[in-house]
């Protein structure tokens, strides 16, 4: 049976964008059903590149709110869902754990680092600043912690050759790209 996910996003939603062409037509197809993508700013680009695959999307803003208030907000919208998995494609918001006691082991998110060296935003402009001749790009299940949860798989990647910042992005985007619909994918043929 597919899995029932949602994506969450905050920007642009290039890895959303990603994970909804391999649902539709790639390696995801027969794994899962992507449901919903949700923001929590209204202005975020990845809802019109959502709504063009015809995916149902919902915003609540985050502007203003206390965690904890948001998340129940959030949680009460998911509910008629019925998810099997919450997938953060860029979605910046930090869960409180009433959310993630609500979905425990069914988070899901990809941090462009080894996750034991760098947490936050910002994993590529670290690994530029540092020098560093490889960095990681980790997927890992979302506890209380900011990018501490049990990682899911890791991959390397050489940015030896990258000059400026912008190509260190866009080789991790595009290992990015890749990396999370494959991650996902044996997640979820494993648990069926």
């Amino acid at each position: 049976m597919k899995k029932r996910i949602a994506l969450f996003i905050s920007g642009r939603g290039s890895n959303m964008d990603a994970i909804l062409r391999q649902a539709r037509e790639g390696i995801l197809r027969d794994v899962c059903r992507v449901v919903l993508v949700f923001s929590n700013r209204s202005d975020a680009k990845g809802l019109q590149t959502a709504k063009c695959y015809g995916i149902k999307t919902e915003c609540i803003s985050s502007k203003g709110k206390k965690r904890e208030d948001f998340d129940r907000e959030v949680i009460e919208l998911l509910k008629p869902y019925d998810l099997d998995y919450i997938i953060l494609a860029g979605y910046m918001r930090l869960l409180s754990s009433l959310f993630i006691s609500a979905y425990k082991d069914r988070i899901i998110n990809i941090h462009p680092a080894d996750t034991k060296s760098f947490q936050g935003v910002g994993g590529y402009s670290w690994a530029f600043e540092q020098d560093l001749k490889k960095t990681y790009v980790t997927v890992h299940y979302v506890d209380e912690g900011m990018d501490t949860g049990d990682i899911i798989e890791q991959r390397e990647l050489d940015i030896s050759d990258c000059t400026t910042l912008e190509e260190v992005e866009t080789k991790g985007l595009a290992l990015e790209h890749k990396m999370f619909s494959k991650v996902l994918k044996k997640l979820f043929e494993t648990e069926k």
